[in-house]
C-alpha cells in the first residue's frame, strides 16, 4: 500500500522546471547551425562572451537559445561555463553598490556582454564586470542571460 501511495504522489507531483543553464561563447566567433552537425546549414555567428541558454545537451552538440529567442545548435567545445549576461536595456547603468542612489560607474549600450561575478542577486541587482575591468552592480531587469 505504501508503495502505491508513493507512486501516486510521484504522478501527481508537479513537474518543476530545472534551473536554466547559461554558458558563454569561448572562441572569437562561434557558428550556430540549424542541426547538430558541422555539415548542417550555418545560421549565425556569435562573438566571444555572448551568453546562450542551453536547451538540449547531446554531449558534443548543444541546442541553445540566444537573446533574440532564436534556437539553433552549437558545438559544445565552442562554449565556456563562464557566466555572462547581455545588456538588454538601452543605456543600462552600472552602479558602485546594489542601490539606485549609489555612484554611477558606467553607462552601457544595448548588447554589451558582462561577466557575472556573483550568482546571488542583491535586491534585484547583479554584480558584474565589463571586459575593460569596470565592476559594479546592474539591475537584473537590464540584462538577459540570468535565471
Amino acid at each position: 500500500m505504501k508503495f502505491l501511495i508513493a507512486i501516486f504522489a510521484l504522478v501527481l507531483m508537479p513537474l518543476n522546471a530545472s534551473a536554466l543553464e547559461f554558458r558563454s561563447v569561448a572562441v572569437q566567433k562561434a557558428v550556430l547551425y540549424d542541426a547538430p552537425s558541422s555539415s548542417a546549414k550555418k545560421v549565425l555567428l556569435l562573438s566571444q562572451y555572448y551568453p546562450v541558454e542551453v536547451i538540449v545537451n547531446l554531449g558534443e552538440w548543444l541546442k541553445v537559445r540566444d537573446a533574440q529567442g532564436s534556437i539553433n545548435w552549437i558545438e559544445a567545445k565552442q562554449l565556456s561555463a563562464k557566466h555572462t549576461v547581455l545588456v538588454s536595456a538601452k543605456n543600462a547603468e552600472i552602479r558602485q553598490a546594489a542601490d539606485a542612489a549609489s555612484s554611477l560607474v558606467a553607462t552601457l549600450e544595448k548588447d554589451v556582454a558582462l561577466e557575472v561575478l556573483d550568482e546571488k542577486l542583491n535586491n534585484g541587482w547583479l554584480k558584474v564586470k565589463h571586459r575593460d575591468g569596470v565592476t559594479g552592480y546592474i539591475l537584473i531587469s537590464s540584462v538577459w542571460g540570468f535565471n
